[in-house]
């Protein structure tokens, strides 16, 4: 008998196209035929002009089993994003990230990594966070008037995410938008208005931005920019990466820079420590940045729920969890079948995608109650934003600190908010980002 991987017509539907399209999330994702491709399939196949397709997976329990069990699907042979690498040289260079690794590197590198989140750690860096959201508050509220506006995506939300990697990493507060540029162009590649991103003004940085900034790729004739997962797109990125570690190396600190330098010179490569860089500075920014304003867009949408939480601030810890659950920043992430696996009564061969759907997963009604409304009274659960198993987010701590420091800040010292036009959507099929959120504010 043929096995159903070997034969992905059997499993194909054709709203997959649509799924796979990124101009479809320009207008929302189609939560409508995730719901039903989630029931009558739990695995399907999806085609992909660029590539050769995928196994796309939908239950919350196949993606929890997919993500724990690194052996039969792993993250290493083709890496993480859908789209396989263009070279065999540009798989080998992003192999040397902690997210495209499989224990026991990826074992390794997690080890090093975490001894920068010590208790000690993370108790300072939430002051710290606290202090920065109470500033970006202060500055959104600026002039006395009793009610305002400002495009919280990017006045707002995208600021408090770049403060605290800043802290993070070491690097020097000034630079910090060089991080929301890097972040627009690896994630961004698929929308014209991110794939070029240059919002930092090197005027206003050191010397070490003006110097990495010189090495920064230009576009082509076509207004393209060279792929940012090969380290020739990144090319500025990186070589601020070996600035700010010359710069550590002379004035350590707490910082996971100054940790990974610690360390004895055969422990961590130059493409894993390069690739560590580029992992913080990016992933650790953008899921942020989409889940804030995700979350007000949560509120916006729910005035009842705005309502239930300001008339009780103990419910913000549940809220922020609803908040992530509701607008799930990333969407989905890939694993490549290691050998032959049978999944939702789909038989998976070695070497083919497998992606699971984390906006699919956090909508399983079999997990969550009425999981498309959004409740600030809902109990945590099992919710997938920040992963599962061996992989799961290193900085899950600090991300809800940071919502909670300014939803805390805003609910205290608004008596409403309400839109102030439609928000717009990123163009990817992999991040659910928002570019601009217009909002209206009502002073406390």
């Amino acid at each position: 008998m043929t096995a159903i991987g070997s034969n992905p017509a059997a499993h194909r539907d054709p709203a997959t196209a649509l799924l796979h399209d990124p101009s479809t999330y320009q207008v929302g994702p189609p939560l409508a035929e995730l719901d039903r491709l989630r029931r009558e399939h739990g695995v399907v196949w999806v085609d992909e002009p660029e590539g050769p397709g995928y196994w796309l997976v939908l239950r919350h329990a196949d993606v929890t089993r997919v993500l724990r069990e690194p052996a039969r699907f792993s993250s290493a042979l083709g890496g993480t994003q859908i789209r396989d690498p263009a070279s065999p040289e540009d798989l080998g260079y992003v192999r040397r990230m902690m997210l495209n690794m499989d224990p026991p590197e990826h074992s390794r590198l997690r080890r090093l990594v975490s001894r920068s989140f010590t208790p000690r750690a993370v108790a300072a860096l939430t002051d710290r966070i606290t202090g920065h959201a109470r500033a970006l508050v202060d500055r959104m509220l600026a002039g006395g008037a009793a009610r305002g506006e400002c495009d919280f995506a990017k006045d707002v939300a995208a600021d408090l995410p770049l403060f605290t990697l800043a802290e993070v990493l070491g690097v020097p507060p000034e630079d910090r938008w060089l991080l929301f540029d890097w972040s627009n162009r690896v994630i961004g590649w698929q929308d014209r208005d991110y794939a070029t991103s240059a919002a930092f003004d090197p005027q206003g940085g050191t010397e070490m931005a003006r110097r990495a900034l010189a090495l920064r790729p230009e576009p082509d004739a076509n207004g393209r920019m060279p792929d940012p997962r090969t380290r020739a797109g990144m090319a500025d990125l990186y070589a601020y990466a070996h600035l700010l570690a010359e710069h550590k190396r002379r004035t350590p600190a707490d910082d996971v820079m100054s940790v990974l330098l610690a360390q004895p010179h055969d422990t961590v490569s130059v493409e894993e420590f390069e690739n560590l860089f580029w992992l913080f500075a990016v992933a650790g920014n953008e899921t942020l940045r989409n889940g804030i304003p995700g979350g007000m867009i949560a509120l916006l949408g729910h005035p009842a729920q705005q309502r239930a939480l300001r008339a009780n601030p103990g419910l913000l810890n549940g809220a922020v969890e609803e908040m992530l659950r509701w607008w799930t920043p990333v969407m989905v992430f890939r694993r490549t079948a290691a050998a032959p696996v049978r999944l939702a009564g789909v038989d998976i061969q070695p070497g083919q995608k497998v992606v699971v759907s984390f906006l699919s997963a956090n909508r399983d009604e079999t997990v969550f109650a009425d999981p498309d409304a959004f409740d600030v009274h809902r109990e945590p659960g099992a919710h997938l934003v920040f992963g599962h198993g061996p992989h799961f987010c290193l900085g899950a701590v600090a991300a809800r600190t940071q919502i909670r420091a300014l939803f805390g800040e805003l609910m205290a010292r608004t008596s409403w908010l309400e839109p102030a036009g439609e928000p717009a959507l990123l163009r990817s099929n992999f991040q659910r980002g928002v570019k601009r959120l217009p909002l209206r504010w009502t002073r406390a």
